[in-house]
């Protein structure tokens, strides 16, 4: 039997999140970002003045990747704490520099600083996608910015928009998601080296008591990991309030995908607008005829996890005792890893879905079309008022005959005929043939095909310029 099918494995890493986002939050990720921590630690100790050498960091960066991984668990069987047992480890490496590894330091200098450059590099990883879904929704609203559609409101037929103006609707979600993202992207600092309590007493003690020393110790070990500045204060642990921004970033970015595969499933159902289908895919195991949305139906389901998600570090950020509590542990552990690699997948399957869209333009003039005459009815009350008509008399036969036309159609299920009963009504002074001639669907748009042109322009121009380095990017579908 293969060593997976008898046991649970995460959907998430089998069939949803990228290589790339897995192995952000893999243990060998995790565990080299240890060594790495450890190394600016040891490098600014020794810059601050406390007797380590040269050769001990020359010893530690020599050992920073290939990491001992069977020591380590052997070790951890026998002292069950794992930053120890890799401390332990790291030593079996490093003999000359094992005395100096993690001097000072609690578990957390090198548990929660991994966490805030772990999630710091799964953010860069979701902007890069997004900026992309960004890009790729861009191409669609400016190809279809001029075809006019239906609108809906309440799901009922309300005045027509563009295909592509639709389009900017998802963008401008997305949008909103990557000003949250880019914020919280550049607020993140580290935890920094703040002792058991955060009050550093085992630094002050190490450097005799020297608070310039001590002060100037963070800073320098936030340089080395490519970071502006550390948290000012803090328990144990960095405030888990930063797991609840990272989480709400995503869990936005997850209802901005729902809305756009939602529509996206309604379109399909009106066969207006669908998803990409395969050549061999199969929409139904007994209707052969299908082409379910599955993608998008994929979307929804995969978003819905996370929003719920987002619940999970609100609750532990809000019942953390005093400077810690290890109550958190467990949590994160699922909630933030699992939130990124549900919200990778979201994301490329919103690229892959974009990127393949279907448009069918005579379905959407067909049902547009079909109830255009009653959305027209105000342009011809104006033009019966302009040749001496009544407005509240025209309105009130445009009222009863679209109640007749609309009984036709619901009732008899018969073709339209309002503008055939506006024609023969003497009171709006025009002809059949001049009721047609209203019947263009792009003179009832409004300022759609221009306001997606100046959406593109001013708005999502100037994002996908700014970061042009991260465009280009595919979707990783596994199944």
């Amino acid at each position: 039997m293969s060593d997976t099918m008898d046991r649970y494995v995460s959907p998430l890493s089998e069939r949803y999140a990228s290589r790339e986002m897995q192995y952000i939050f893999s243990p060998d990720m995790k565990f080299r970002t240890w060594r790495r921590l450890w190394i600016a630690l040891a490098e600014t100790e020794k810059e601050l003045g406390l007797p380590i050498t040269e050769e001990q960091i020359a010893e530690l960066k020599a050992h920073a990747e290939d990491i001992n991984y069977e020591v380590a668990k052997a070790r951890e069987k026998e002292v069950r704490h794992d930053v120890m047992s890799h401390v332990y480890a790291y030593g079996v490496q490093c003999p000359k520099a094992k005395g100096i590894i993690h001097l000072g330091a609690t578990s957390c200098y090198v548990g929660d600083n991994t966490d805030i450059i772990v999630m710091t590099e799964a953010l860069k990883l979701v902007k890069k996608k997004l900026v992309n879904v960004l890009a790729e929704l861009a191409s669609f609203a400016g190809k279809y910015k001029d075809l006019p559609t239906l609108a809906f409101t309440h799901f009922q037929p309300a005045q027509p928009t563009t295909v592509g103006k639709r389009a900017t609707l998802w963008m401008q979600e997305f949008y909103l998601d990557l000003e949250d993202l880019d914020y919280v992207l550049s607020t993140m600092k580290l935890l920094g080296s703040k002792g058991t309590t955060g009050t550093q007493a085992s630094f002050l003690e190490l450097f005799d008591g020297d608070m310039d020393k001590v002060n100037a110790l963070d800073p320098m070990i936030a340089e080395k990991m490519g970071f502006q500045a550390c948290y000012p204060v803090s328990g144990q642990t960095y405030s888990r309030k930063i797991d609840t921004r990272v989480l709400n970033v995503l869990a936005g970015i997850a209802a901005s995908a729902t809305k756009m595969s939602n529509d996206i499933r309604l379109l399909a159902h009106l066969k207006e607008v669908e998803e990409p289908f395969e050549k061999s895919q199969i929409g139904s195991s007994a209707m052969a005829y299908k082409r379910n949305p599955m993608r998008s139906e994929r979307i929804a389901s995969l978003s819905r996890y996370v929003i719920a998600d987002a619940l999970n570090p609100a609750i532990t950020s809000a019942t953390q005792w005093f400077e810690r509590t290890l109550d958190d542990s467990a949590n994160k552990r699922l909630s933030v890893p699992e939130g990124f690699l549900a919200v990778d997948g979201i994301l490329d399957l919103c690229l892959n879905v974009v990127d393949g869209l279907v448009v069918y333009p005579k379905v959407i003039e067909k049902r547009l079309m079909s109830e255009l005459p009653f959305m027209a009815t105000e342009n011809i009350m104006m033009d019966a008022v302009k040749k001496g008509g009544d407005r509240q008399e025209l309105h009130e036969k445009i009222r009863e005959l679209s109640m007749e036309a609309g009984r036709r159609v619901k009732v008899e299920g018969k073709d339209n005929n309002l503008l055939e009963l506006i024609a023969r009504e003497p009171m709006f002074m025009t002809t059949a043939e001049e009721l047609a001639e209203t019947m263009d669907p792009s003179r009832y748009t409004g300022c759609a095909s221009a306001q997606v042109e100046g959406f593109l322009k001013d708005v999502i121009g100037p994002v996908l310029e700014e970061n042009k380095e991260l465009l280009g990017v595919k979707a990783e579908i596994n199944v």
